[in-house]
């Protein structure tokens, strides 16, 4: 499933059945043309479904729920249901309007009627069988709701369930955001103030509004200008009490000099079951830790080429619930070339970088140094869980040196390096640059293959096979006759494996 951006108003299902792989050269990652090359009017005419909703557009989140065959779609003052295996017309359309007193104050500060002040829906997550939370801009007055599904096909807005969205939701519809729904809660990567000049990693309760955690305010050294890009909740080991959440996203790098401009593409980690400090860091994480995540080329004299940009991510399960492989889709901010990469990361090179040393900033000169001093118990960062610790129950119950120190310690001094140590696909100086991507592993029983559904700026999608030795571009789709960019795709693994 792909979606194209708020201007192409289209949304597209497709099927695409895994090609039988032929042998390559081993030794060569050379790039390729795709063997086969569809245009949009073929593609149309062919396996794919297309649907147009109307004026409203505007379409920024999707919800796929193959277990119960239907797609949420959600878009400019409406949200769209449809049958996930057939969506050339929506079951129910749910209309939610922003309030019109926030289209007027948004309009006083001089945002566009068509392009800002409106209800925008940037997220969509299942409560239940039944119930479906959603979040919008609210025209830059953030709100949320829970939506009921009635007899499979009705879908309905509460409207006496509507709270505030602060935490939950941007204020604006072009602004990167992430939000993950787990146990009742809302892990979210947004801004805090209308201007999104200050942003901030939350944890609000879907019951509760007035609760909430989140990482320090105006503090850059916790967070430095994110552009949030996915998160996904993680089980650590099989006690509940150490599962966290994992957020990525890239920021300009606190460990750059002062007028240096780098981006740097990060992994950070919270535990659920933080609930902050008890007189010191109140209302904040108390197990905050970010570490980098590098996706480079070796080359000649241990000069690395750097795909800096972290654009983004798909995890990929496996049998092993706890040891998912993160697969990440990265572009380069270099002045002398462009191009786009995808590295695949294991979670145990993740922990490693977080059970690492820790990066300290002192000295006259204000430089970052691996921090060789004394650290306290338990380790500042590890959840309150009998699993390394039977002392500590809460986060609330940690000795205020492990609290004092986390306040000064969130970036880990070893970054986090690809599987292989390199990229296992690039694509540089191409016409396009990729801006999305999901993940299929077709079972041939190599355990290697696997198969990348990659969105491109002009409306593409390429099929790339690639496993340790080769790849190999199999389809070219052109999705969009438009060219608009791919922003979301959602794979139907039930579909690909027929």
């Amino acid at each position: 499933m792909a979606s194209a951006s708020s201007s192409s108003r289209a949304v597209m299902l497709w099927l695409l059945p895994l090609a039988t792989l032929t042998a390559i050269d081993a030794n060569t990652h050379a790039q390729r043309e795709a063997r086969l090359k569809l245009s949009q009017q073929e593609l149309k005419n062919g396996s794919a479904v297309y649907w147009r909703g109307g004026t409203s557009g505007g379409f920024q989140v999707l919800l796929l729920d193959e277990d119960r065959g239907r797609l949420l779609i959600g878009g400019k003052d409406h949200i769209y249901m449809l049958r996930s295996d057939s969506v050339d017309l929506p079951l129910s359309t749910v209309s939610w309007t922003a309030d019109p007193s926030a289209v007027r104050h948004c309009l006083t500060i001089g945002k566009s009627f068509h392009d800002d002040c409106a209800n925008f829906v940037r997220l969509l997550q299942s409560l239940n069988d039944t119930h479906i939370y959603a979040c919008g801009t609210g025209a830059f007055r953030p709100q949320c709701a829970i939506l009921s599904i009635q007899n499979k096909e009705a879908l309905s807005l509460l409207p006496h369930t509507i709270t505030s969205g602060l935490g939950k939701c941007p204020y604006s519809p072009k602004e990167p955001f992430t939000a993950r729904l787990n146990d009742g809660e809302v892990y979210a990567g947004t801004s805090v103030d209308f201007m999104g000049t200050h942003a901030a990693i939350f944890r609000t309760s879907v019951g509760a509004p007035g609760r909430h955690l989140r990482t320090e305010a105006y503090d850059r050294n916790w967070l430095n200008v994110p552009e949030f890009v996915a998160s996904v909740a993680i089980a650590d080991t099989h006690n509940s009490d150490d599962d966290k959440i994992y957020f990525f996203f890239r920021e300009a790098a606190v460990e750059a000099q002062q007028w240096d401009k780098r981006i740097y593409s990060r992994v950070a980690r919270v535990c659920k079951n933080d609930v902050g400090g008890r007189r010191s860091l109140i209302n904040r994480w108390t197990t905050f830790l970010k570490a980098r995540l590098v996706c480079s080329v070796p080359g000649p004299s241990g000069v690395h080429t750097h795909f800096n940009r972290l654009e983004d991510v798909f995890v990929l399960k496996t049998k092993e619930r706890q040891n998912p492989v993160l697969y990440g889709l990265f572009t380069t901010s270099s002045a002398l070339f462009g191009g786009s990469a995808v590295c695949a990361f294991s979670m145990a090179s993740i922990r490693a970088a977080f059970n690492g040393p820790y990066a300290h900033r002192d000295g006259p000169d204000h430089r970052w140094f691996e921090y060789k001093g004394r650290i306290p118990y338990p380790r500042p960062g590890a959840c309150p869980s009998k699993t390394y610790d039977a002392l500590h129950e809460s986060t609330r119950d940690f000795p205020d040196e492990v609290v004092s120190f986390m306040r000064q310690h969130q970036l880990m001094w070893e970054a986090v390096l690809p599987v292989g140590g390199r990229p296992m696909f690039t694509r540089v100086n191409a016409s396009h640059l990729l801006t999305s991507l999901v993940v299929d592993r077709p079972d041939i029983g190599d355990g290697t293959t696997v198969v990348l559904f990659l969105g491109t700026d002009d409306g593409k999608v390429l099929k790339v096979v690639t496993s340790e030795t080769e790849e190999i571009v199999l389809e070219e789709l052109h999705v969009f006759q438009s060219g608009a960019a791919i922003r979301s795709m959602k794979i139907s693994s039930k579909k690909v494996r027929r």
